[in-house]
């Protein structure tokens, strides 16, 4: 059974940066692709950001390029988003997902979710 636990949310204000986490329970961190997803009230959830399980091949969502990094550190079973230059916009619920592939881009189907982590940006 796999487990993501995301942490580091929380309120900010725009322009400001924040960065969120997803700790992995099991060995499937260091063999698949993971990712963030976000889902803001009364839409739908949209894809952030991928990153292989080499960490070689990353995707990012054209809202975030140039201002989201994703990255993850094995060793510590941990997925990281680090979020610069936020706006209202980014205000959502951001979720840690798993894929059961070695890479994933935007419309790869997520295996594992996390419970979620909310990010609200104040402008």
């Amino acid at each position: 059974q796999v487990q993501l636990v995301e942490s580091g949310g929380g309120l900010v204000q725009a322009g400001g940066s924040l960065r969120v986490s997803c700790a992995a329970s099991g060995r499937i961190f260091s063999t698949y692709a993971m990712g963030w997803f976000r889902q803001a009230p009364g839409k739908e959830r949209e894809f952030v950001a991928s990153i292989s399980w080499s960490g070689n091949s990353i995707y990012y969502g054209d809202s975030v390029k140039g201002r989201f990094t994703i990255s993850r550190d094995d060793a510590k079973n941990t997925l990281y988003l680090q979020m610069n230059s936020l706006q209202s916009e980014d205000t959502a619920v951001y979720y840690c997902a798993v894929y059961n592939v070695r890479t994933a881009a935007a419309t790869t189907p997520v295996h594992y979710w996390g419970q979620g982590t909310q990010v609200t940006v104040s402008s």
